[in-house]
């Protein structure tokens, strides 16, 4: 039976090599099963993913990957898309945050061509390889193929060219007050680029350093131009440059590519990470790494396309957060500190939101990966010394002002419990503390808690103060301050901070209305908000409605069950959420979101899996006795909303 069909994951991180080999060779080297397309068949009215095909090594400072869209268009490559702009160095870790610090690099022959639009070629998928270490495409336009390999802070570029005396290569730095410059006598172009959508000291930016294999047939830089007043005008805001060749059939140009955040010089420096190697011997090399990486969990009993699914998910899970620092001269671990712009010692990673990521991520590195987990625990400290806040939204390391709750608590909670250290607990603590006592600023507002008094006041953050979301922060905020609970006593902290937060995790109750028996939002009052839609998506809640955040209460599932009366009870509303029809009230918003068209298509009730905060839903029966129907949906889940491919 399907139902009763499974999946067993080995964990042999530590495992014989022997047994290691056994288990992986059932189905060849765990690559072979990875494509990075999963999910990049999106667009903005309907996620199927909302991936790009990466290019990269595990949590690499730089990835690359092939561009469809325009510079800054939310998503840089749509797999419905017919033509390639460029090859682009990228750091965007969602399309919804935006892209920083990226440059494009594009191949063609005959009439040069600068401009995205005009030098766009058309391209097939029946002619592009798309792997985790490796792509490559043919560019019909200029009979011309592209290929990318790379390091964590340097890449490769290959192209391979047809006869011709006019085949080029065009660098660009985009707009944003970039810069860009050709040294001809060391077959070099160098430069940075300050493209990025986030809030940046005035001194930031991403050097670069391209080293060509031979000398240029001709080269010149270019301004785009605009059309003002009706006359052409050239602004110095976007730059970039061109290098031509005469080339002979099938010839290969090998460009050796690296970047840094803190200067000329380390991009130099990075660029140590190929040296003198060629295209395929890095290649070879990435695939080692990402084989190391993937063979760390093995499977077994699985269909090919169910390893394919495995695999292409756990490529994701290995790209972010990404390392934001590099090594010196010395052999010292330094960075860019996008808070003060100072070039500082220690770790950072970025790229990353903890609403997304603590539910499943963050636990999955403390058991696979708790070196890496301490790492960017280490970050954290780092980015407190540096901002005076805890980050939870970061890129590229500076506050984004896109979710809420402090989640940062849940992580260094965790990894500390399951006795991760080599970072300064006590500092991390300070900055937790301060999260559950301020308000947040008014130019950062992803960090402390909106509505805090209150909450610290009354129990719960009132519906009818002001403060949007507020039924999903008093949940998300109780759930924290368990985790801070947890940490207290492991801090042995005084006794009345810990009872202290051992009574605020419970405040999740004030929020249930036994009438419905759902959450409901509350008034300053004391009386529930009137007239309620279990069905009405923000307004009281977060990306989701009341039959969502009803199950919010992780920390103390006994007590949830409690409140609605028993297992039976809790079964039955369980049940509701699936049998339910996947109606929404978009009123809020004022348009449908993606995620109310990804719930309504998917024909599964009010059950959410596009959206975090109810992923955990299905596993609930297991506390109410009903293990099976948990083993139903998740069967239900993996067999209808995974598998390899783009959708």
């Amino acid at each position: 039976m399907n139902l009763l069909k499974k999946i067993s994951v080995i964990l042999i991180a530590a495992a014989p090599l022997l047994l290691q080999a056994q288990i992986i060779g059932k189905f060849g080297e765990p690559l072979d099963y990875v494509s990075t397309m999963v999910g990049a068949d999106s667009k903005m009215i309907l996620s199927n993913g909302n991936t790009y095909p990466a290019i990269a090594v595990p949590w690499g400072m730089n990835f690359w990957t092939p561009q469809t869209g325009k510079a800054g268009a939310p998503f840089m490559y749509e797999y419905n898309s017919d033509k390639i702009r460029g090859f682009k160095q990228t750091h965007q870790a969602s399309n919804w945050i935006g892209d920083y610090g990226q440059f494009a690099v594009m191949p063609g022959v005959g009439k040069i061509k600068f401009t995205e639009d005009d030098r766009a070629s058309w391209f097939s998928h029946k002619t592009e390889i798309a792997q985790p270490h490796y792509y490559s495409v043919y560019l019909a336009e200029y009979n011309t193929t592209a290929e990318i390999t790379t390091t964590e802070r340097a890449a490769v570029l290959r192209f391979t060219f047809p006869a011709t005396d006019s085949a080029f290569i065009v660098v660009d730095a985009l707009d944003m007050g970039s810069s860009i410059k050709i040294i001809p006598e060391q077959n070099k172009i160098v430069g940075y680029t300050t493209k990025n959508k986030g809030s940046v000291p005035q001194n930031f930016r991403n050097y670069f350093v391209l080293i060509f294999p031979k000398g240029f047939l001709n080269s010149a830089t270019f301004k785009d131009s605009i059309l003002s007043s009706g006359k052409l005008e050239e602004t110095a805001n976007h730059v970039g440059a061109v290098i031509s060749y005469k080339t002979a059939a099938h010839e290969k140009i090998e460009v050796k590519v690296a970047s840094s955040f803190i200067s000329p010089e380390q991009a130099e420096r990075n660029l140590l990470e190929v040296g003198n190697a060629d295209f395929n011997t890095i290649k070879e090399r990435s695939k080692a790494i990402w084989n190391k990486e993937l063979s760390k969990m093995a499977i077994e009993g699985a269909t090919i396309d169910q390893a394919r699914t495995f695999y292409s998910c756990l490529y994701r899970c290995m790209l972010f957060p990404r390392k934001f620092f590099e090594i010196d001269a010395s052999g010292k671990i330094m960075h860019y500190s996008p808070f003060n712009g100072q070039v500082l010692p220690g770790y950072l990673y970025t790229d990353n939101g903890f609403f997304d990521t603590f539910r499943a991520l963050f636990p999955f590195f403390s058991l696979m990966y708790p070196e890496l987990y301490s790492q960017i625990l280490q970050g954290l400290v780092n980015a407190y010394n540096e901002s005076g806040w805890l980050p939870e939204w970061t890129s590229p390391g500076h506050h984004r002002g896109v979710t809420f709750g402090a989640y940062s608590a849940a992580l260094i909670s965790d990894a500390y419990i399951k006795g991760i250290r080599g970072y300064d607990i006590n500092k991390l603590y300070e900055g937790i503390l301060k999260n559950t006592v301020s308000e947040p600023p008014k130019d950062i507002r992803s960090v402390g808690r909106l509505g805090v008094t209150y909450y610290n006041q009354l129990g719960y953050v009132p519906y009818d103060v002001g403060v949007k979301e507020n039924t999903a922060r008093t949940l998300e905020y109780a759930y924290l301050d368990f985790t801070i609970h947890e940490l207290a006593k492991a801090l042995n902290r005084p006794k009345e901070e810990i009872d202290l937060f051992a009574k605020r995790s419970m405040n999740y109750k004030k929020h249930y209305d036994p009438s419905t028996g759902l959450m409901r939002g509350k008034n300053k009052d004391g009386s529930f908000q009137s007239p309620f839609n279990p069905f009405k998506w923000g307004d009281a809640f977060t990306e989701g409605n009341s039959w969502h955040y009803t199950w919010a209460t992780v920390n103390d599932m006994s007590g949830l069950i409690k409140l609605f009366g028993g297992k039976d009870k809790f079964v039955n509303k369980l049940d509701s959420v699936f049998s339910l029809p996947p109606i929404f009230d978009e009123s809020w918003y004022g348009y449908v979101i993606h995620e109310m068209r990804e719930m309504q298509i998917v024909n599964m009730g009010q059950y959410v899996h596009g959206n975090q905060p109810m992923q955990h839903v299905v596993y609930l029966y297991n506390y109410a006795g009903a293990p099976w129907k948990s083993q139903y949906w998740v069967r239900e889940i993996m067999d209808r909303l995974y598998n390899a491919g783009p959708a």
